[in-house]
């Protein structure tokens, strides 16, 4: 897998999916497609898969990411994380706690962690977090529970001077105003997953362009 590089180039663009993301095309076809328009990072997000299969999913996403010199993330997952040699894991308010996860995983693997204020960002971070996923930053399809955050809120976090990633309804046609906030990288679903041509999409939202 990857060596621990500059966090802000590894996750400049980050493809979250899953099985039911993907659809009939599949994972590993969108993912290969999202590579080529420059997506950089892979996050790999099942919630209904048992623990076979979402390791056999997983090994064969970390041999893709590591044959293309991609991040390879797990959500929530340590022991899957673990169990295939991912770069990481990222984590939310509810999974395991941080510091419970940088105890485990070796030194080169990244943890993130979902913020939705600066306060439980701050905590994260000293518990060992190397990056923030700061949303939604717009009403979300794929978690549409999700609350919206306030430009304060997104604004506090990113005033924390820590790598942040930016998630939640972020389309071709409002990356630019993801960009505003001064993240250093997006994470997106629907925008790559629902694309008839994610390569162009990816290469869009790097761009900013609409």
């Amino acid at each position: 897998m990857l060596k621990k590089k500059p966090i802000n180039a590894a996750l400049r663009l980050t493809l979250v999916i899953g099985k039911r993301d993907a659809g009939t095309r599949g994972v590993r076809e969108i993912a290969e497609q999202s590579f080529r328009g420059g997506v950089t990072a892979l996050q790999l997000r099942e919630k209904g898969l048992g623990d076979r299969e979402l390791y056999e999913e997983a090994s064969e996403l970390a041999a893709l990411c590591r044959e293309s010199g991609k991040l390879f993330i797990i959500d929530d997952r340590l022991d899957i994380a673990l169990a295939v040699r991912a770069d990481g894991v990222h984590l939310g308010e509810g999974d395991l706690p941080v510091e419970a996860a940088a105890a485990v995983l070796p030194k080169r693997c990244l943890i993130g962690y979902s913020a939705s204020s600066a306060e439980s960002g701050r905590k994260a971070l000293l518990a060992g977090a190397d990056y923030l996923g700061v949303g939604a930053l717009f009403p979300s399809p794929s978690k549409p529970e999700a609350p919206v955050l306030d430009a304060e809120a997104i604004a506090s976090i990113v005033a924390l001077r820590q790598p942040t990633v930016g998630i939640g309804g972020i389309t071709v046609a409002n990356s630019n105003l993801a960009w505003a906030h001064g993240f250093n990288g997006l994470a997106v679903i629907s925008a790559l997953c629902g694309a008839e041509d994610p390569a162009q999409a990816a290469s869009r939202i790097l761009s900013g362009c609409v």
